[in-house]
């Protein structure tokens, strides 16, 4: 089946996860998301983002909203622990917007990921002193310090067995009318 991996990433974690997810996917073609080649063309598309202000990056999320009746995956980087809240969100909200072009969402992958420096200095400058992004609180602190150490191998382990997964699902579902064609 022509599979699609399409990925954003300011400071490689996702650029990384895409490339252990097409590992795990032979034949799969994958693009930074300004030069992915147009989807149209692939009834299997996995997306990869990075997580700014609590969803998809902006040409990420751009060209989320432009999928239209597609199998998707998708797979995000983010500062915050996978497991939380804030995470949670990011999926729930990133689903409807894939859900909002007839798409057909077969899974997600969330992983811990470094923060951008650059990006934590700006969040420092611009926010409120009393903003919880402008304050390095020892928990804050830990937090950052765990997000550079992933992705981890045992992360992308992890992406590949996601990976899998989705392809499985999508050579399995049956075709519907008006949805891409299953090749």
């Amino acid at each position: 089946m022509k599979t699609l991996i399409v990925y954003s990433s300011l400071t490689g974690n996702t650029r990384k996860v895409a490339q252990a997810i097409s590992e795990a996917i032979g034949g799969s073609e994958m693009a930074p998301v300004g030069q992915s080649p147009d989807p149209a063309e692939y009834p299997l598309v996995l997306a990869g983002f990075w997580v700014d202000k609590g969803q998809a990056d902006a040409k990420s999320k751009d060209f989320l909203s432009r999928l239209r009746d597609k199998m998707v995956g998708f797979f995000f980087t983010l500062g915050a622990y996978p497991d939380s809240p804030h995470a949670d969100d990011v999926e729930r909200v990133t689903a409807e917007l894939l859900r909002a072009g007839g798409n057909d969402v077969l899974g997600s992958f969330r992983c811990q990921g470094k923060v951008d420096p650059e990006l934590l200095e700006r969040m420092k400058r611009m926010l409120p002193p009393d903003h919880p992004h402008a304050q390095m609180t020892e928990e804050r602190k830990a937090r950052l310090d765990e997000a550079a150490r992933h992705p981890s191998d045992e992360d992308l382990m992890r992406a590949r067995a996601f990976a899998d997964d989705i392809y499985r699902k999508a050579l399995s579902a049956p075709a519907r009318p008006g949805k891409a064609a299953r090749q």
